[in-house]
């Protein structure tokens, strides 16, 4: 049994050659791999001004995300107890110093991505 044929108005029949620099294929073919796309699908959806899907978020930005709460978390509570005054200066300074580090460390990961 053969497949029906499809109708003009889905039909691809006309083909458009398009000049690109190095700099904007890789652009291009990154943007479209980020979004599970191949280039000639992501091409025609920009240009129509169809809706792309939503961006994946890796795994690691995921840990990112998850690590950058539970310090903004930490600083929130180290904020009220320094106000209701329940730990000594010197323990809040050492919670900062960690938090600092953790800082430091998570800037390091994401700007070595």
């Amino acid at each position: 049994m053969a497949r029906p044929k499809k109708d003009i108005e889905s039909l691809k029949a006309i083909r458009v050659n398009v000049r690109m620099t190095v700099n904007e294929y890789l652009i291009v073919s990154r943007n479209a791999a980020t979004l599970g796309m191949g280039i000639p699908d992501y091409i025609r959806k920009k240009v129509t001004g169809r809706p792309l899907p939503r961006t994946k978020v890796t795994p690691e930005d995921r840990r990112l995300f998850v690590e950058l709460s539970r310090i903004g978390n930490n600083i929130n509570q180290l904020t009220k107890n320094a106000h209701l005054r329940m730990h000594s200066p010197k323990d809040l300074y050492r919670r900062l110093g960690e938090l600092r580090h953790l800082l430091h460390e998570l800037k390091s990961n994401i700007t070595n991505k």
